[in-house]
């Protein structure tokens, strides 16, 4: 499996112009990878701005990406603000909704779970409940979203339920020792690839970012990284099997705690 980490800028609230950048990017990798990882919000950048921004899945963000995942025969992984109304005329709510989207036309989605507080998400979104494992071409893959990152046991691969865990994000340079600490042991822990994906530049609010995405091999080794601070495009090649191979010679799985985790995240 070959996955490309698609690191850039993001024009603050500017949809039309991210997504005419990011085709651009997408002609380069035409015929050469199977996943292109985006970071998180990677239309509008991580704005509060939720009712002029948010779209549900059927808007036109995801029906562009759609069409391009199928024309250029990748499947495309990152998020967006979504909105849903649970009837017609009520209140609606609000999403950080990570996506992977497959040229064969499958579309999976997962609300981010642990909210921001400290950027103020709690207050303009509402958190995910479900962590679905997504199956593309023999793969079973967990995508989850920035601050997610430090929460262990959100991330948990338990028994082996996931081989590629992905995280899209907008994390900021103050805090990037912990994006680069955290990535490596997750990879690690679970005895899985990880792909971790962060913008560059400074956002609306002029928070700086430097990147840092990275892909991690099971035994934390770097297989693809692209400069800080750069706008770039870079590839690795997963292997399954010697996955497979290395779960039988160092079953640490087999060794895990067991416990249950409630619907409010705190263990039993």
């Amino acid at each position: 499996m070959r996955i490309s980490i698609l690191q850039t800028d993001i024009v603050w609230e500017n949809k039309q112009e991210n997504l005419r950048r990011l085709r651009e990017k997408l002609e380069t990798l035409r015929g050469t990878t199977e996943i292109v990882v985006l970071p998180e919000t990677f239309s509008t950048g991580f704005s509060m701005n939720t009712a002029s921004l948010a779209e549900p899945t059927t808007g036109e963000t995801i029906a562009t990406l759609r069409q391009w995942s199928e024309e250029y025969r990748l499947a495309l992984a990152g998020s967006y603000i979504a909105c849903e109304t649970a009837s017609e005329g009520g209140k609606p709510s609000y999403y950080n909704r990570a996506f992977f989207l497959t040229p064969e036309g499958n579309a999976y989605y997962y609300d981010k779970r642990h909210l921001f507080r400290m950027g103020h998400e709690t207050e303009h979104f509402t958190p995910g409940n479900r962590r679905p494992i997504i199956r593309y071409r023999g793969w079973n893959i967990l995508l989850l979203v920035c601050y997610d990152l430090r929460f262990p046991v959100w991330s948990r691969n338990t028994s082996n339920e996931y081989d590629l865990l992905i995280y899209v994000a907008n994390w900021p340079i103050p805090r990037r020792k912990v994006w680069d600490i955290l990535l490596q042991a997750r990879a690690l822990e679970n005895i899985s690839y990880v792909c971790g994906v962060n913008r560059i530049g400074k956002d609306g609010r002029d928070i700086p970012h430097s990147g840092g995405s990275v892909v991690y091999s099971p035994k934390g080794e770097v297989l693809a990284t692209v400069p800080n601070n750069e706008e770039a495009i870079a590839t690795a090649s997963l292997n399954l099997s010697s996955l497979q191979e290395f779960r039988l010679k160092f079953p640490a799985w087999k060794d895990a705690d067991e416990f249950v985790i409630s619907s409010n995240n705190s263990s039993q």
